[in-house]
């Protein structure tokens, strides 16, 4: 039975206010299902729901392409994917029922495939959205081939929904693997794990995620029947539970919601950069987060100093920013790309960067 999804269509409503509040100077908040709203800079603006505006558009499995507005629920269409045994090959995490795929594809983020399949960047076809002038824009398109605009569209990816608002967008998806299988490991320190898991990467194993947390590292194998059961043979291990929807969601116990939640970003194969400070490694070393009490500004510089960089994710306190610093010229880049979409500043303004 095909998973049901609302087909409703706004556009011309959503129109209509955006032409409105930049006709009086307004500013506002583009809200979906409201499950990414602490991600980014608190601001204060009128609320515009786009949560409402939904639909499939396209999708021919075969094609393996999706195009759906924004405010299609993301559970519902996993759902449908599922049906079809496809799926969003970057793991998109919903931290929450009404998560949409536009705030998917506006905050980015993506779960423990990310590293070994690629990020939304890498899956985003092409995207309609709704700018500053209230003028329809429609970039990328529909077919894999088809790059004309495709820089444009991974643009709104990270975006949080200050260049505009994302009315439509098209996604490629994958087969979903024949099996997969989660191994453990022991491994006393985040170092040793970080030199294990990047040392297997030198190797062609069917790895699609990996994690180190407390001296126990997981590995996920995900492919042929045959070709996992021989890796499996090759690399050892003990048979575990997947967890990786757990970690996916941050419904672990390590993410306690009481303490602070810090992301680290590095190059997969820097050494350990917290000490004792409990951290969880995944993407092959690429992302670590932190809970607990993190320094953040002092430890900012150290962690540019070899590539890296540090967004407090969550329960930091409004004195500390969220995103690492931008040097001058990118944030004068950003601060352009902004004003193109968005010349008079109104959507989601500072939810990102002061001035964008």
């Amino acid at each position: 039975m095909q998973a049901a999804i609302d087909d409703v269509d706004i556009e011309a409503e959503l129109t209509s206010q955006i032409i409105s509040v930049a006709a009086t100077g307004g500013e506002i908040e583009i809200i979906g299902g409201g499950s990414k709203r602490f991600y980014g800079e608190s601001l204060e603006a009128l609320p515009v729901d786009v949560s409402g505006h939904s639909g499939i558009i396209d999708y021919d499995p075969a094609e393996l392409v999706i195009t759906l507005r924004a405010g299609c629920k993301l559970s519902e269409v996993e759902a449908l994917l599922a049906e079809h045994r496809q799926m969003f090959g970057f793991e998109p995490p919903c931290y929450g029922r009404d998560a949409t795929i536009g705030g998917m594809v506006a905050s980015g983020l993506a779960g423990p495939r990310r590293a070994f399949a690629g990020g939304i960047r890498d899956f985003v076809l092409g995207v309609k959205i709704l700018d500053g002038h209230g003028e329809i824009n429609q970039f990328g398109g529909r077919v894999i081939k088809n790059v004309a605009g495709f820089d444009v569209s991974r643009l709104m990816v990270g975006s949080l929904g200050t260049l505009g608002v994302i009315l439509e967008v098209s996604i490629r998806v994958i087969p979903n693997y024949e099996t997969e299988l989660t191994l453990a490991f022991e491994h006393d320190s985040a170092d040793q794990h970080i030199r294990w898991i990047n040392e297997l990467g030198s190797e062609p194993w069917p790895i699609s995620a990996s994690s180190w947390l407390a001296g126990r590292s997981l590995l996920r194998l995900s492919g042929s029947v045959q070709g996992v059961q021989h890796a499996a043979q090759q690399l050892g291990g003990e048979s575990a539970e997947s967890c990786w929807d757990e970690l996916k969601e941050q419904a672990l116990d390590f993410f306690d919601e009481a303490k602070p939640l810090t992301r680290i970003s590095l190059p997969p194969a820097s050494p350990d950069q917290l000490g004792d400070i409990p951290q969880l490694v995944e993407w092959g070393g690429a992302q670590r987060w932190a809970c607990g009490e993190v320094d953040v500004p002092a430890l900012r510089p150290a962690m540019e100093s070899i590539g890296g960089s540090v967004c407090a994710f969550r329960r930091h306190g409004s004195d500390v920013a969220v995103f690492h610093p931008l040097p001058p010229a990118m944030l004068k880049l950003q601060r352009s790309i902004k004003s193109s979409f968005d010349p008079a500043g109104i959507f989601n303004p500072g939810r990102i960067y002061p001035g964008l």
